[in-house]
Parts: structure tokens; sequence; C-alpha cells
């Protein structure tokens, strides 16, 4: 590297930590250690034998979550959670084919809301990212592991479960063995009293329930926490009378003054409630359905899994954790409308549902300002930018971004110390237009 090219990459590196900080400052927070001082092995989590007290992650400490630990919890789930396997089956795993590209890492991009910029490689610190794949054409153009991951190991997935509990709903509907019109009642009678009884199936769907539900994070009185209680697979204190389990909570939930589709409103007993209606229609629990349509089918290398609760019902909203290229694998059946390896796993027609996208009017109303324009079906974020993009997304910055006209796929887990992912998006939304670009820019020249 010349020294102008490292003066470059030192001010930009630079610039990337500044945004950083005036970002987190912003929002009245002190600013967390960074992405290379908070790093598992480097603060010595979970090493020694035995282990010092001080450094342990585990139950039944409640702050396993929380940062830095969450950066080592992520890729360790199942030591802590009990779990379902979404299993891989017994044939040999499909390979996927690299042609990796290191001028990426030189791509450069202007953050939201800044005036100055930032390559792509300075980004990956500056969102905690554990671990980046690209695919372009179907090829790995990118890859690259941190924190807790490395290539044989699975990464929490988060909301991005949501995405693929929907997909497997909208494969229902195309296939015509769910009624997308239909009142949730009808298929679940044990919600005929609760809010979500007299919505239908694709305003579950679709986020634009009414609820009398806060899934603030930020407010230890929100019912999230409550939520959370009853989905714990623990046992509950001596004398607790609340609900027990995913179902049971799901019951409780009382619908607010606005009809029903009206707003979108992001909230996760949503999620459940589809896993719910897709296991009553097809007899199998979610761990079992993604296994038969997907997992055992897309040349997966590893098993998945996916957190339970204290009945062992899968956790459809947030449960799922699985290796990098398989969560490639999912990202390119997506790009290529269903198809994989030569095999066509469900129809065209659930990618284009989806990436057609849903109430932009009642998407607006949820007020995402760093998603102005986009709009939100069957648990997908939908772009509606100029390349017709469409992402699973999670807290803590997971995300699978595919962009059909670059014929890119971006994956990627991350542990951010902020769920928002209003705080990450300015460094990563920028960051794969730029990265498209790229690709389409270097095939013009082929």
């Amino acid at each position: 590297m010349s020294s102008l090219t490292t003066r470059v990459a030192v001010t930009l590196a630079v610039c990337a930590t500044t945004f950083a900080s005036n970002l987190w400052a912003s929002e009245g927070s002190s600013v967390p250690l960074s992405a290379s001082d908070s790093e598992p092995i480097k603060l010595g989590w979970m090493q020694g034998f035995p282990i010092p007290k001080d450094k342990l992650i585990m139950q039944p400490e409640s702050d396993f979550f929380s940062f830095p630990k969450m950066r080592w919890t992520v890729c360790h789930i199942r030591e802590l959670m009990p779990t379902k396997e979404i299993n891989r089956g017994l044939g040999a795993p499909v390979p996927m084919t690299y042609a990796l590209d290191s001028g990426i890492d030189t791509v450069t991009f202007q953050p939201l809301g800044s005036d100055k910029t930032m390559t792509w490689k300075a980004s990956l610190s500056a969102n905690y990212t554990d671990g980046m794949l690209i695919l372009h054409k179907g090829q790995i153009v990118y890859e690259t592991y941190s924190g807790c991951l490395n290539e044989r190991g699975k990464h929490a997935a988060m909301s991005m479960t949501k995405s693929l509990t929907g997909l497997l709903a909208e494969i229902l509907v195309v296939e015509g063995k769910l009624d997308s019109t239909a009142k949730v009642d009808t298929i679940i009678p044990e919600l005929k009293n609760s809010a979500f009884g007299s919505a239908t199936v694709r305003q579950v769907m679709d986020m634009t329930t009414s609820l009398k539900y806060s899934e603030d994070y930020a407010d230890p009185n929100a019912d999230i926490w409550v939520y959370s209680k009853a989905a714990s697979p623990f046992p509950k204190p001596s004398g607790d009378k609340g609900p027990n389990g995913y179902f049971e909570y799901l019951q409780t939930l009382k619908k607010d003054t606005i009809n029903h589709g009206e707003v979108f409103g992001y909230k996760t007993v949503n999620s459940d409630t589809l896993g719910w209606i897709i296991s009553k229609v097809t007899g199998k629990d979610m761990t079992s359905l993604l296994s038969e349509r997907i997992w055992m089918k897309m040349g997966a290398e590893q098993d998945g899994y996916m957190t339970v609760d204290a009945k062992g019902v899968p956790f459809a909203g947030g449960g799922i954790s699985a290796g990098l290229r398989d969560m490639g694998r999912i990202g390119q059946l997506m790009l290529n409308g269903g198809k994989i390896n030569g095999q066509q796993l469900f129809p065209s027609k659930v990618v284009e549902n989806i990436q057609a996208g849903g109430d932009k009017k009642a998407f607006a109303a949820a007020g995402y300002k760093t998603l102005e324009g986009g709009s939100y079906h069957s648990m997908w974020w939908v772009m509606h930018n100029e390349h017709g993009a469409f992402a699973a997304r999670g807290v803590h910055g997971q995300t699978i971004y595919v962009d059909p006209t670059a014929e890119m796929v971006i994956v990627r887990f991350s542990s951010f110390p902020s769920a928002a992912n209003s705080k990450i998006d300015p460094t990563s939304l920028p960051a794969y237009q730029a990265v498209a670009k790229y690709l389409l820019n270097k095939d013009r020249k082929k």
C-alpha cells in the first residue's frame, strides 16, 4: 500500500469513528467500546479452565444479551437456551463457488446525514460486523469473519427469522394452502377473543394489525418484557399466574382503537401468531417445515436451530441461529425466484409477491426515517429503490439484502451495541448501494 493510500485509509477510518461517536452522542448515549476493543477473545469471555467468575456468561444471569457480553452470546445461543434443530438432511452440501474481489474493501460511500466519506472496510468495524458475505451472480465475491464468528460457527439471525416465517406463509398462500383473506380465528379458534381474532392472515403477515402492545426495548415497562417472560423456557416463579409460552400470551392481547389494516406496526407478536397459523395449516412446527421446504433442499452446509419456549414452541419472531453461507443461500433463493442449484424449491410468484411490497401509506405512518418510501410485506422490508431491493432485517444489525438489479446478495451478522437499526442504517444502506453500483460498473467494463 502506498503512503498516500495509507493516509487516505487512516483518514477515512477516523471519519468513520467520528461519525459513530457523533451518532451515539446525538442519541444521548455514552460511546460504547469499539468493535476492536469489545472483541470477545480480547475481553476474555468464557475463556479458561476454570473460567474466572467475572468472565462467565451463563444462566441464570439475565445480562447475557447486554453489551459487550452480547458479542459472545450471539454465537452461543444454544449454550444458554433450549433449541430445536432445523435439520439439513443427510445429503452432501452443495459447495458455493468463489470469485473474491479485494476491490470491494476500498469502495467508498457517504453515510446518511454526514458530509464525510467512508470505505466499505471501515464500515464493517463501525457496524460491529461479525460476518459479512457478498454474492454476485451466484458467486461469493466477499467473505469475512470477526467477533465471535468463524466459518464453522452459527450466529443469531434475530428478526431475520420473521422473514423466513413470512416466506413460508407466502409459499403456502401461493400454493393455495393458506387463504390470506381468512380471519385468524377461523384458523386458530383459541384467538377468537384476542386482538388477532378479527384480523386477516394478510394483516398479520404485513404487521398492520391493531394491537395494544408496545415493543419499545428502551422502556422497562413495555409489553415486550411481559411477552419475553411468558416466552421464557425456564420455570416461572412460584405463584406466577401469567401466561406460559407464546400461544398463551398471544391469547391475552387486546385490540387498539384503530382498525386493522390502517397502520404498519412492527410487533414481534405478529410473527409468532403467523408461526401458529402456519403450524395449524400444515400440522408441523416451524423447525420441521423450514427443514423440509428449505434447509434439506438448498444444499445447506450446516443445520440451523431455533430457540423454543417452555412448551417446545419455536420462536417464529427471532429464534433462528445459522451459518453465514447458509443465510447467503436463503438470499440467493430469493434473488433467483425460489430456485437454487437447478431446483425450483417454491414458485417464483412467491418472490414476486414479496418484492412488490405492501401498503406504503400504512408503512409511512410508522415514521421510519432511514426507510422512507419503503414498505413491509410478508415480513420482508421492501426498499422500493431504483434497484428494487428488499431485505430481511434483525436487531443489532442482522441483514439479508437482496438487490435484483445488481444480481447481488449481502448477508451481515453483527453485534452492534444498540438494538435499533436506525443507528446502523446510516453506515449500512448507502454502503450496500455503493457496492451494488461497483459490481454493476465492473460488469459493464467486461
